[in-house]
């Protein structure tokens, strides 16, 4: 039954009568325009303008008559009848106990307020082998909601205050000993620094870096950007068959090197052991950085785990590492291991007050890490990005033989060797099928002497189970033949 909202009674303020704010029935934002009726008169139609435009949806909950009049600076009287009138109108409804509400049978939204900006729909891809991102569907949810009760059950009350630079304790001990353990690095909790990511961590160095770095002729153009951002000039090594070519660092000059030494990325391989050594020599020598981007390092196949740089002197090179390959993107959490002469610094350009990675889960991370839910993880997507690189191989040895397969050993990605001046074709065939796929001219910056001029980055970990053959059989259909002819 419908009931007519007066001082006596109101439905709008549910069982208890209260207000909570800022949830269901809580906050709403109202302008008054001047016109007849008066003050009663203006909350009407602000309330019908905003059921009209669709700004207050169907089965919206009001706030209750006594919550708005204060909120509005209007008599509580005045409220309770304009919400009476538009009950009475079918704008509202009104029933005890469960509050005032936007009536499903009231007016849609005028076709005006929610016309598109453009007269086509836009489409997106069907299929998705950009690299970048790990497989979405394999997040372990179930682990992580366990992991997160028990790091809330055990945290301690400071832990839900004003958080320190450096991370949570928790997580950095965590880190240092899984680090230690998995990636041959040397450090303790005291010089690692939690961030919000790799981008974050690159930002936070160009604050404390000075004058030129190197980095690979092949990698990410925004990591690039974001040197240049913070005042800093970069040159280009170029890349080989193994890896980054180090050995022009002296003729440089260049006061750091960004690299990606476990796998190189988006080419694939390894820096070659000679070339890990020569580096941090050259480090040595000249008083210069090396930043090292692991940035799938746990991934790997065919090959005997490649430690990280790291290792081989602590003083010398920046551990960058980060969860977004391992566990998702979405986490935004980082880490730098640092130099001791750089934590301070560091510190500094990050400021008093955490601002980028949630206490929480930093927490929940920790615990995920210490408990050994994070190794079963890791082992998991090992194995399940093997099979997605097997199948990747296998239908381009069936299909597309004559297209040659690289940097298959470890990671997320693998490079297809296309004809030369057939990449752009390629992509704009696969984008006729409806394939997100990039051409490995997206990554070349510089000088390439001596990797593929031609061919396809393939993100084998990005569609989800379901999708991946069809997103197979999209990427050979748009293939070139053997005789290079489409």
């Amino acid at each position: 039954m419908v009931n007519s909202a007066g001082p006596a009674a109101d439905p709008t303020a549910g069982p208890t009568g209260g207000t909570a704010l800022g949830g269901p029935g809580g906050d709403l934002h109202l302008e008054l325009p001047d016109g007849p009726g008066g003050r009663r008169g203006a909350l009407i139609r602000a309330l019908r303008d905003a059921v009209r435009t669709g700004r207050l949806t169907p089965g919206t909950r009001l706030p209750p008559y006594r919550s708005l009049a204060a909120d509005l600076g209007l008599a509580r009287n005045t409220v309770a009848d304009a919400y009476a009138e538009l009950v009475a109108e079918g704008w509202l409804t009104a029933r005890q106990g469960s509050g005032t509400r936007v009536a499903h049978r009231a007016d849609p939204p005028r076709a005006e307020h929610l016309r598109r900006p453009t007269a086509t729909p836009l489409r997106g891809p069907v299929h998705d082998l950009v690299q970048g991102t790990p497989d979405a569907s394999c997040f372990p949810r179930t682990a992580w909601v366990a992991a997160t009760r028990r790091a809330l059950t055990a945290a301690p009350s400071e832990a839900f205050g004003p958080g320190d630079p450096r991370g949570r304790p928790e997580l950095r001990h965590a880190l240092a000993d899984y680090l230690a353990r998995a990636r041959g690095v040397r450090t303790d909790p005291e010089r690692i620094v939690v961030c919000g990511g790799f981008a974050n961590a690159l930002r936070l160095l160009g604050r404390v870096l000075e004058g030129t770095v190197a980095v690979e002729s092949y990698g990410l153009g925004f990591h690039r950007g974001l040197l240049t951002e913070a005042g800093l000039r970069t040159v280009t090594l170029p890349i080989d068959e193994h890896g980054a070519r180090v050995d022009l660092l002296p003729a440089t000059g260049v006061s750091a090197a960004l690299l990606t030494p476990a796998h190189q990325f988006p080419t694939g391989g390894p820096l070659h052991p000679g070339r890990r050594v020569a580096l941090v020599d050259w480090a040595r020598r000249s008083g210069g950085l090396v930043l090292e981007d692991d940035y799938d390092g746990e991934f790997r196949y065919d090959r005997r785990p490649v430690g990280a740089v790291q290792s081989l002197d602590p003083e010398r090179v920046v551990y960058l590492g980060t969860a977004s390959k391992s566990l998702s993107p979405a986490l935004r959490v980082g880490w730098m291991v640092l130099p001791g002469h750089l934590v301070d610094p560091v510190l500094e350009a990050k400021g008093e007050r955490e601002s980028w990675t949630s206490a929480l889960e930093q927490l929940t991370l920790a615990e995920f890490i210490a408990s050994g839910a994070y190794d079963h993880h890791v082992r998991r997507m090992r194995r399940h990005y093997r099979r997605r690189r097997d199948r990747l191989v296998a239908a381009l040895a069936e299909s597309a033989p004559h297209v040659r397969v690289t940097g298959i050993a470890a990671g997320l990605h693998a490079v297809l060797e296309l004809p030369p001046g057939t990449e752009r074709a390629v992509v704009r065939a696969a984008a006729r099928r409806g394939l997100a796929v990039e051409g490995l001219g997206v990554y070349r910056y510089g000088e390439a002497a001596g990797v593929p001029g031609d061919g396809l980055v393939v993100g084998y970990g990005t569609p989800p189970e379901h999708a991946f053959a069809g997103a197979l059989e999209a990427l050979c259909g748009a293939l070139p033949p053997a005789d290079g002819v489409q």
